[in-house]
Formats: C-alpha cells, sequence, structure tokens
C-alpha cells in the first residue's frame, strides 16, 4: 500500500479516525512524532500534518517545527498530496506566504456549522460532500489561533462567521483544514475541564452539543478522508 507520512506535532494529537479510514482506503499511514522526521519524504506518496496548541513558527519551544516546514515546501514543490489540519493548516498557510496570527479573536471550541463556498464544487476534496449545500459541513474545531491572510495562490473552499479562513487550498495538492475530520464527537467530553472553563465554556454542555450532528460529522468527515485518499492514490508515482 502507499505509504502516508503523519506527522504528529503534539503528544495530546492523534490520528483519530484516519487511523481506521486511510487503510480502509489502502494507504499505509506511518505516524511520526515531529522530533522524529524525515529528511525528505522519499518513499512517501501523501502527507497529513495533524494538529497542536502552539504556532507553526514556535521553533524555540518546538526545534523540529523548522523541518516540517521544509518538508511541507517540498510537498508542495513536488506535488505530494498534502493534509494539513489545525496546526497544520496554519504551517501550509505560513509556508506559502499567508500570515498565522495567534490568539486572533476567532476561537472555536466543539462542532461548529462551516459554509463549504462555490469555489470548492469542483474541487476534488470538498465538492460532492453529503449534505452540502443544502446543510452545513458540521466540524469539530479547537484553536485560538488563525489563518487570517491566505496566501496568494490559495483557493478559499469553506468559511464560516466565525473564522473565514476554514479551509483552502494551495495549488492542486495541497489543503489546509481549521478543522479536525478525524476527531469523534465523544472526544470533546475528554478536553481539559478546567481550561474550558476559564474561558466560560461548560464542557458538559459543548460535549452534548458536539453529538447532536455526530451522523452528519462522521459522514462528512469520512468523505473529506476518503476523497484524498483517492487524491494520493491518482497522483502515486
Amino acid at each position: 500500500m502507499t505509504r502516508v507520512l503523519v506527522v504528529l506535532n503534539s503528544s495530546g494529537s492523534s490520528m483519530g479516525r484516519l487511523e481506521q479510514w486511510l487503510p480502509e482506503a489502502k494507504l499505509d499511514p506511518v505516524l511520526v512524532p515531529g522530533a522524529e522526521l524525515p529528511e525528505t519524504l522519499d518513499g512517501f506518496g501523501g502527507v497529513v500534518l495533524l494538529g497542536g496548541g502552539f504556532m507553526p513558527d514556535d521553533d524555540v519551544n518546538h526545534p523540529f517545527l523548522a523541518r516540517e516546514r521544509r518538508l511541507t515546501t517540498e510537498a508542495v514543490a513536488d506535488g505530494v498530496p498534502l493534509l494539513g489540519l489545525c496546526l497544520g493548516e496554519q504551517l501550509l498557510a505560513q509556508v506559502t506566504g499567508g500570515t498565522v496570527t495567534a490568539q486572533s479573536g476567532e476561537t472555536e471550541r466543539g462542532m461548529c456549522p462551516l459554509t463549504v463556498l462555490p469555489a470548492a464544487a469542483d474541487d476534488p476534496i470538498f465538492g460532492g460532500l453529503p449534505g452540502v449545500p443544502d446543510e452545513p459541513l458540521w466540524m469539530i474545531e479547537n484553536h485560538e489561533d488563525s489563518v487570517t491572510t491566505l496566501p496568494p495562490s490559495a483557493t478559499l473552499l469553506v468559511t464560516s462567521g466565525d473564522c473565514p479562513i476554514q479551509a483552502f487550498r494551495v495549488g492542486d495538492l495541497a489543503w489546509g483544514l481549521q478543522f479536525h475530520p478525524e476527531v469523534r464527537p465523544e472526544r470533546v467530553a475528554t478536553w481539559n475541564e478546567a481550561a474550558l472553563s476559564e474561558q466560560g465554556i461548560n464542557r458538559t454542555a459543548l460535549a452534548e452539543a458536539a453529538l447532536v450532528h455526530a451522523a452528519e460529522n462522521e459522514a462528512q468527515a469520512r468523505a473529506i478522508a476518503l476523497a484524498w485518499a483517492g487524491v494520493v492514490h491518482a497522483t502515486a508515482k
């Protein structure tokens, strides 16, 4: 099967549902902690950048980010399909000329309704998602840093009133998603209760709300993952 590099930026992150969905799509996900990243993408047919609660250029506290940025640049330049999630989206934006703002005021927690834009109609990942465009795209969010300026060559695909840049594509094969298709809604109930309370958020209510649209989220997130896997297979060398 085609090997895919999955970058683990934070010990608190995981592949979540991608651990099941990518093998179903005949991909072999290779989970690698940031500190152990390879020098190049040789041998990998795709890249997934997972999330993390820090900025994409916080090299002082996370020295591996410099290598991750180089690998991201390599993927974009060489046409290796890339899927950046949350921090991964922000890192893709930064290396391709966008702006990422810390504590941007676009904080989102839990299950959020998003709008897939007309520009996504012919996108390989976001075109034809279940329920869209008649219904929202329902995705789990957990961020306070945001992409605030798109890269010059990017196409905006998904937006919302709370955070305008929710998903974009750079070129034909690199996608950045502020949200988390890999996260199961049930996981919200395990988030840090004290940290949420400091932000005026009731974890129990947040977790209950996340389950209301769990079925739509499951179908839409799975469709995104499998569509991206299709892109990987179509471009495999």
